[in-house]
């Protein structure tokens, strides 16, 4: 008798584990475009809550205030490890990773591109977040 499956994921960037039900269960290790300097857009998940769990590395996660499809402003915190960070829908958001992150993420097994509606960042925006995390962090 089988009594557990153990999931792991090594490579580069996002992996689904597995889905039960509605949920699915991925892990997200660092990849090139989640450098800061890479990032180029926040999104929000429309139909479900997302939770992420820093197991190892660094996290760095940018909420925006987005009015009009323009980022009004931005606000980033520094991920502790082991501790569950449950993003509400609509919140839009974006993430780097240290090379050695692993990050596990929580989602309903539907949200896709489709109901994850993207506001791309100008530079100004860009140069925003940018500023706020090197004065949070540097």
């Amino acid at each position: 008798m089988k009594f557990y499956d153990t999931y792991d994921f090594t490579g580069i960037g996002y992996e689904k584990l597995f889905h039960h039900q509605n949920w699915r269960v991925a892990i997200l290790n660092y990849i090139e475009e989640l450098e800061l300097d890479k990032l180029f857009y926040v999104e929000a998940h429309s139909l479900t809550d997302e939770v992420f769990v820093l197991l190892s590395g660094t996290c760095h996660m940018f909420f925006a205030e987005v009015d009009n499809a323009r980022i009004k402003d931005i606000t980033c915190i520094s991920l502790e490890p082991n501790k569950v960070y449950k993003i509400p829908m609509g919140v839009y958001h974006t993430h780097t990773l240290s090379m050695d992150a692993k990050l596990l993420i929580v989602e309903e097994e539907n949200t896709c591109y489709d109901n994850s509606p993207r506001v791309y960042m100008t530079d100004d925006e860009k140069n925003m977040m940018i500023q706020k995390y090197k004065e949070q962090f540097r």
